[in-house]
């Protein structure tokens, strides 16, 4: 009896091991543009024949488009919340045989959620576009201007709560200190995880209701991932440049995910935004003040979703862009260090770096880099960034070709490409037949 507890309790320790292994080997994957709504024959059919190039890039979780009915074709001004057959993307039915084939693949899916905001169906006695529809016969979502914060006066009755957050000029901004908003809205995302299948949410807009709100959510939901937009595009000099120091701008992010806690994470535009100035022949920002990565990523590892490119700041709209010629720098950067890297479709597909990605993503996983892993940056210069990670890997941003003795004995090449290398020690070496270099 002692020797089978003994073998069940190993049994167990594996298991348990592994699924903390698993927990943290993290990557997601962006699995739209700004124009994928225009897809003949629609979104969600077309990505099915792509998923299994996208499991290959060793991706946890896919984050996709706005599922339901939407002013916006892109959906990012939704309205009958229950209604997904009205999506640009495809059917209801689609978006379900969509989540099955991630699903086997063994990677789960995030609904991007858009709840700061709301379309109305109807005009209210003012003629003020005020009166929702939820998209079912019964009252489900079927809201009035009650539902409105108090100080969006441009739909307000006056009734409503103030905003907890920031307004939102282009539609109603909701009151989401109203109980049954968020009965409603908790009760909507349970369906879209029992009914749909999505794991977790991406959050549209965070900025615009407080963190003791999204909290709400997260907790009467328990998605297994959650990551909030809550975009910050840096502080910057009189000349034009990032200021040197952006603890402002990620200590925003780091009171975000404190706040909600659980599952709760933050894309790390602060790292983004770094990163982008710093390709550009100053990578000395790459490092703080205090020798640590300039980002969330820098204090909150585990927490900072890091990105080089999205549907808003790269894609059609090229709100924010990475440097065109520099964007595997960036993937060097992001899937050899901490953090959860996200990779974004157009990279991927549209610019045909798939083979490079993969190539990163593959070194990311066979030498465990997690988002919590141990990282140390041995210089960070001009024209040069060196880090080591876990000391398992090396990475190499910029043009200088000489680091002198960063690189010890037992390292060896295992990818390169425009302006960065990445080494592996020689006991996580990849087959030769495996090898890009």
């Amino acid at each position: 009896m002692g020797k089978h507890s003994a073998t069940l309790c190993g049994v167990l320790v594996a298991l348990l091991c592994l699924g903390t292994s698993i927990a943290q080997a993290q990557i997601l994957f962006q699995g739209f543009n700004w124009d994928s709504w225009r897809k003949q024959g629609g979104w969600y059919k077309f990505l099915r024949g792509q998923v299994e190039e996208i499991a290959s890039t060793g991706a946890t979780h896919v984050w996709l488009p706005p599922p339901t009915h939407s002013v916006s074709p892109q959906g990012y001004m939704p309205g009958r919340l229950y209604d997904l057959d009205a999506s640009k993307y495809g059917t209801a039915a689609d978006l379900r045989a969509l989540i099955h084939e991630f699903h086997d693949k063994n990677i789960r899916c995030l609904a991007d959620i858009v709840i700061n905001h709301r379309c109305a169906d109807k005009k209210d006695g003012r003629g003020v576009y005020c009166v929702f529809e939820g998209g079912t016969p019964d009252g489900r979502l079927d809201w009035g201007p009650d539902m409105i914060c108090s100080d969006d006066t441009q739909y307000s009755n006056g009734r409503g709560h103030r905003d907890t957050g920031a307004g939102y000029a282009a539609a109603p901004d909701i009151d989401h200190l109203n109980p049954r908003v968020q009965r409603e809205l908790s009760d909507w995302l349970n369906w879209l995880k029992r009914d749909v299948g999505f794991d977790g949410w991406r959050l549209d807009f965070a900025k615009g209701y407080s963190a003791p709100m999204a909290k709400v959510y997260v907790d009467n939901t328990s998605p297994t991932f959650v990551v909030a937009e809550i975009w910050s595009s840096l502080n910057y000099n009189g000349d034009g440049k990032p200021s040197t120091n952006q603890d402002a701008d990620r200590q925003e992010l780091a009171n975000w995910v404190k706040g909600v806690g659980g599952p709760a994470t933050a894309f790390d535009f602060t790292t983004k935004g770094v990163l982008q100035a710093a390709v550009q022949g100053e990578l000395w920002r790459m490092r703080d003040s205090n020798g640590k990565a300039p980002g969330l990523v820098g204090w909150l590892p585990e927490k900072a979703v890091t990105f080089v490119d999205n549907h808003d700041t790269g894609s059609t709209q090229k709100l924010w862009p990475f440097p065109s010629d520099k964007v595997m720098q960036g993937y060097a950067y992001i899937l050899t260090h901490p953090g959860i890297p996200c990779i974004f479709y157009d990279h991927m597909f549209d610019w045909g770096l798939n083979h490079e990605i993969t190539i990163l993503a593959e070194i990311r996983s066979r030498n465990g880099i997690h988002p919590g892993s141990k990282l140390e940056i041995l210089k960070a210069e001009g024209d040069v960034y060196v880090a080591m990670i876990d000391g398992k890997v090396i990475t190499k941003l910029g043009p200088r070709m000489d680091v002198g003795n960063l690189i010890p004995s037992g390292f060896h090449a295992v990818a390169k490409g425009n302006n960065y290398c990445v080494w592996e020690k020689s006991d996580h070496r990849a087959p030769a037949s495996r090898r890009h270099y």
